[in-house]
């Protein structure tokens, strides 16, 4: 069974990936359904029935939020067109780089504060710097929230699950369609290793690849802090124009040293 279900998923790539999980899941829960079929064992049939239900149910979550088809991933589809059918539009500018001193400015200078995580704080454990430092600007009276994408880390609710770890409370943690329309009035995004989810070419370039999938109009704020590692691409391979926009900073590092770092430094300027 492990064989087939490699075979089933071995044309998914690209930014379809986070889907394999969910996929294998289900597959695994079916296996284990008609196993207890075939047993007669009730117990078996009932469990393999739920996981195979909630794997697939995971999956069709997981492609929405990506404006895909369930079959259309599986059979590796991701890439292959884009939605005009012409070249993708060329990304022209250059990027401006931000200092922690300067990142920290900004957020002292806001009153209104959205923190967009992605894989790469899920990656670099960054949850608990991050939560420690919007307690102290909540304190501080600030209105700091969380906007997560549904596909953010490799599985929906992955980043639910890390900041409910680190002590961030439920009611700031808001899904896309509930903080999507709140960017225009706010006056500082971080972006804490994500790309593809905040990626604009999905809504103004209708050549690239990801066009119409749903994302996050960070790039809508008064001010927006980039943090990764480079300006490399992401899991869909496709350069993101959000880096070039002029009202974009990009914080180049490592997300858990460069988060220890602002929360350092925030504790000094406002704490102290």
């Amino acid at each position: 069974m492990a064989k087939f279900e490699i075979l089933l998923t071995a044309a998914i790539g690209g930014a379809d990936m986070p889907v394999v999980i969910t996929v294998l899941n289900s597959y695994s829960g079916w296996a284990l359904c008609a196993e207890g079929f075939m047993l007669n064992n009730n117990l078996m049939t009932i469990v393999g029935a739920l996981i195979g239900s909630s794997g697939a149910i995971l999956s069709y979550i997981m492609c929405k939020a990506m404006n895909r088809s369930l079959p259309n991933v599986i059979l590796g589809g991701y890439g292959t067109s884009s939605t005009g059918g012409g070249k993708p539009q060329e990304i022209v500018g250059t990027h401006t780089e931000v200092s922690v001193e300067g990142t920290v400015e900004m957020i002292k200078n806001a009153k209104n504060i959205i923190i967009t995580p992605g894989y790469g704080l899920c990656v670099a454990k960054a949850q608990y710097p991050i939560a420690e430092m919007v307690d102290i600007l909540k304190k501080a009276g600030k209105k700091v929230r969380f906007g997560i994408h549904p596909v953010a880390g490799r599985m929906p609710g992955q980043l639910n699950v890390l900041l409910a770890e680190a002590g961030v409370s439920y009611d700031d943690v808001l899904e896309m369609e509930e903080i999507n329309d709140d960017f225009p009035e706010t006056d500082l995004v971080l972006v804490i290793g994500a790309n593809d989810t905040v990626n604009s070419a999905a809504e103004d370039d209708p050549n690239s690849i990801i066009a119409g999938m749903p994302v996050l109009r960070v790039w809508k704020a008064d001010q927006v802090v980039v943090m990764k590692r480079s300006l490399g691409v992401g899991y869909a391979a496709v350069d993101n124009p959000i880096f070039y926009k002029p009202n974009t900073a990009m914080l180049l590092g490592d997300a858990k040293k460069t988060c220890d770092a602002l929360l350092g430094k925030i504790k000094e300027e406002i704490v102290n």
